[in-house]
């Protein structure tokens, strides 16, 4: 059964139109469960009405025609209950309902099944048969399995049609999809999309630049796969079988087929580049030996694939895969990592668009660093189609347009513009105290892991770093970064805030945060290895790292040390240890080295119940909000079918906040915070409303968080505080706390978070 679901579920979402999509289903669902009809009604955009949209058994002119609503029909009663119907006698129902165009008086056997999107009923999938009998559990099993599967397919391969249409100018401008907003602001530009080279359906549409350069690459890439088959053919003759190295014969053979071959060709002389006309190719030719009868022809579809993936390495070797990077790049991807945001040169990168991952994802948090807009999760994205074409990102609302029209154009340059005077109405606030209007001064430090950060953040008036991610240092290299270059990588931070202190964060990898030369492979990643974890069981890479850090603030003393994912006091014990370690091997060694600050981030739930025991033997604590909410709430938070769960103003996050900060003041120690909650001006209110001692922000957002800390006094803070601890629902403590930025005239902080 699952590899007749994968089968379908491949050759659906390869379709290119809806169409398609759905011509291709109840073809492959009527032969896999061998029934005389299956077909496929779609429900109307904003009604409760059903239309059918593909049969294979009952008549075609049906389709587009029989349209009826939730409360009419079998077909309807499915939509209406969001559950399986499975009936032997289907006429004898007291719901069925005859449409005579249909045909289907001939048929009695009754199975239909909802398809079901996050929450809601987009459709109904529908199987008859001639003779009288109740389905099977297997038929069932099938058919609800593949329903849950074909959903987010059958979407995808709508808006790649609509997509295409759209750039063929066949549809009006302005098609939207819609995601997470991960970053906020307005990136108007043109797409460049991410891929793996490995992956034959993730290649992107582009146009070829030498159309006769490209054709000749192709033939040159198959001729190299002929002669790699035919070594390896001749290797295999004393090992294996004759029967068995006839599938060498195979490849080789389907290397001299027409349509592979001039196929291929024929749509690289239509102006697509080799690699996208050999994916187009491979796929209809795969979906060709699908769908005949012969099980065994039906398996050579996986040869095709597997061919094309050999031409694909040979071709990409040959053929240039780096267009002109443009002047204004939206980088787009199915799920974009921070490595491949980075090879992009900041000041060409004005949006990011990623399938998959969610606002606290970590390429999102690097967007809100460097100020990009990015919209997450947009899981219907036809990534493929958006190469070279203009977008506009709305980091506001999570929404993505292609090819925008004029007006929509226009309308946003023109909140890209108000955005833009905000800032820089707030950079008068650069050199201006972060003092509450009672006097209380609230330390604003920089979140960062780029060198890049420095000069904006001290124009921003930083008062320090309150978390440098080392991670990013050893995610851009192909190795472990000697101890060397280390030391001059954090030199260079504690040396440009001088003397402003300066925490940098022992190496936190794991989670969505892997290492391409240290591969971490586990089937739930959040809650495996991961931060301190890993490099108390690598303490030779603990060492290094934490012998450069103390090396760099030779002659400085502006060094704060920061353990992350610390979960239990013992943790906490041994990496003071080896800092100890790594302190008395370098005094051995002659250098005088000061010794620094220490502190723990308490981001997992049992670190706020340690808060005082951690805090006893550190000199701070920093809370790291974006994994507290997630470990809080038990939600993934690169996970964007349950984003909406992840609610940093949850009543549960709000007591944990507190009951840290207790902690901290039992033990007569320091709390700050380094998550994104700091940069959130609703939830500083909170923050300093429950007295916390400093802030750690991203360069974006240290002006508005000041201007947040300026406006609010200690005493009005704490009564918020006080109300929105009251409060069960985040939504009414994110609009008590909205209407106080308001009230207190920073509505424009407010009307950029709810774009």
């Amino acid at each position: 059964m699952l590899q007749t679901l994968q089968r379908i579920v491949e050759a659906v979402g390869a379709a290119d139109s809806t169409g398609e999509a759905l011509r291709v289903l109840v073809t492959r669902v009527r032969t896999a469960l061998e029934v005389d009809v299956c077909s496929m009604y779609l429900v109307m955009p904003g009604r409760e009405r059903l239309v059918l949209m593909a049969t294979e058994g009952l008549n075609q002119a049906a389709v587009g025609q029989v349209q009826l609503d939730f409360d009419e029909g079998l077909v309807g009663l499915v939509a209406q209950r969001a559950e399986p119907v499975n009936l032997d006698e289907a006429p004898a129902h007291a719901r069925y309902k005859f449409f005579p165009e249909t045909g289907e008086q001939r048929y009695h056997a009754f199975l239909g099944v909802p398809i079901i999107h996050r929450r809601r009923v987009l459709g109904v999938l529908v199987v008859q048969q001639r003779v009288s009998r109740s389905f099977d559990d297997g038929a069932v099993a099938l058919l609800s399995t593949l329903a849950v599967q074909i959903a987010v397919a059958i979407r995808q391969a709508e808006l790649s049609g609509e997509t295409l249409r759209l750039l063929r100018g066949e549809l009006p401008t302005d098609l939207i999809i819609t995601g997470l907003g991960g970053s906020p602001g307005v990136g108007i530009g043109v797409g460049r999309v991410a891929y793996s080279q490995s992956d034959l359906d993730r290649i992107p549409d582009r146009q070829a630049a030498d159309i006769g350069a490209e054709v000749l690459a192709f033939r040159q890439a198959v001729e190299a796969v002929r002669e790699e088959m035919a070594a390896i053919r001749t290797r295999m003759v004393d090992v294996l079988p004759a029967e068995e190295q006839a599938l060498f014969d195979a490849y080789t053979m389907m290397l001299a087929s027409e349509h592979l071959i001039e196929g291929t060709a024929a749509r690289i002389e239509e102006g697509s580049w080799a690699p996208a006309a050999l994916r187009d190719t491979v796929r209809q030719y795969a979906r060709a030996f699908e769908e005949m009868e012969d099980a065994y022809l039906r398996e050579r579809a996986s040869d095709i694939r597997d061919l094309g993936r050999r031409i694909l390495a040979q071709l990409l070797s040959q053929v240039s895969s780096e267009s002109p990077m443009p002047e204004r790049t939206v980088l787009i991807g199915e799920d974009v990592s921070a490595a491949q945001l980075a090879e992009i040169p900041p000041e060409r990168l004005v949006g990011v668009v990623s399938a998959r991952g969610s606002s606290s994802s970590h390429v999102a948090i690097l967007a809100r660093a460097l100020g990009i807009p990015a919209v997450m999760g947009a899981e219907n994205l036809p990534v493929g189609r958006l190469e070279g074409q203009e977008l506009v990102v709305d980091g506001y609302q999570g929404r993505l347009f292609i090819q925008p029209g004029p007006q929509v154009r226009r309308e946003f340059e023109r909140l890209a513009r108000e955005e833009r005077e905000l800032s820089d109405g707030l950079n008068a606030l650069a050199g201006e105290p972060a003092l509450t209007p009672d006097g209380r001064l609230i330390p604003i430090y920089v979140n960062t892991g780029l060198l890049a950060d420095v000069e904006p953040a001290l124009k921003c008036g930083a008062e320090g770093v309150g978390l440098y991610r080392t991670e990013f240092p050893f995610m851009v290299r192909d190795r472990f970064p000697s101890e060397e270059a280390q030391v001059s990588t954090y030199r260079q931070m504690l040396s440009a805030f001088y003397p402003r202190p300066v925490t940098l964060r022992t190496l936190d990898i794991g989670g969505d945060k892997p290492l391409p030369y240290f591969p971490l492979s586990e089937d739930n990643p959040f809650l495996g290895w991961r931060g301190i974890r890993v490099t108390l069981d690598h303490p030779d890479i603990f060492l290094t790292q934490i012998r450069a850090m103390l090396r760099a603030n030779a002659g400085l003393d502006n060094l704060r040390v920061l353990f992350p994912m610390i979960s239990a006091v013992s943790e906490l014990e041994e990496a003071n240890r080896l800092l100890a370690r790594a302190a008395e091997e370098l005094r051995e060694e002659g250098l005088v080295i000061p010794p620094p600050q220490v502190g723990v981030m308490v981001e997992v739930p049992s670190a706020v119940y340690l808060a005082e025991s951690l805090a006893r033997r550190v000199d701070y604590l920093s809370v790291g909000t974006n994994d507290l909410v997630q470990y809080l709430l038990a939600v993934d938070r690169n996970n964007s079918r349950v984003a909406d769960l992840y609610r940093p103003l949850h009543p549960a996050v709000l007591q944990a906040l507190r009951q840290a900060r207790e902690g901290a003041r039992r033990a007569g120690k320091p709390i700050y915070v380094c998550g994104e909650m700091a940069s959130d001006p609703a939830a500083v209110i909170l923050l300093l409303g429950m007295d916390y001692d400093g802030l750690s922000v991203s360069v974006a957002g240290l002006t508005r968080v000041k201007w947040v800390v300026r406006s609010f006094s200690t005493e009005t803070a704490r009564a918020l505080t006080d109300e929105a601890l009251k409060l069960e629902d985040p939504d009414r403590v994110r609009e008590l706390l909205n209407d106080a930025l308001v009230d207190a005239g920073l509505g424009g902080l407010v009307r950029a978070g709810k774009r």
